[in-house]
């Protein structure tokens, strides 16, 4: 993976409003590959809990023969983290306030997805 590339990949999600932080996380061991975040967004729990969600949500959708995860909104109160799995055992990771429009950070988490493979 171009280090380069990847951090331009996350500041593009980070460039859209309302998101307070974008990652890429090792899904094998929840630690940060890349971040661009906020202060106030503690970027090793976020990573943490991602792979963590990303693993169980895994299995959970192999059990139900669901097929692969493509993408979690895990919406709270006050905002939500968007995972979308990516090459080589990696997690894409964007935190966000509860204004933030899904569908773009979405749009742009792909193209990272794409750019980094």
């Amino acid at each position: 993976m171009n280090p380069e590339r990847m951090y331009d990949a996350l500041d593009r999600i980070t460039r859209v409003r309302g998101v307070r932080g974008a990652m890429v996380v090792s899904a094998e061991d929840g630690l940060v590959v890349g971040e661009a975040v906020m202060e106030g967004v503690r970027g090793n729990a976020v990573a943490a809990l991602a792979a963590s969600l990303a693993a169980r949500l895994g299995r959970a959708a192999g059990a139900a023969e669901a097929g692969a995860q493509r993408f979690v909104h895990l919406q709270a109160e006050v905002g939500a983290m968007l995972l979308m799995p990516g090459a080589d055992g990696l997690v894409i990771v964007a935190v966000t306030d509860q204004h933030v429009n899904v569908g773009l950070v979405r749009l742009e988490m792909q193209r990272m997805v794409e750019d980094i493979a």
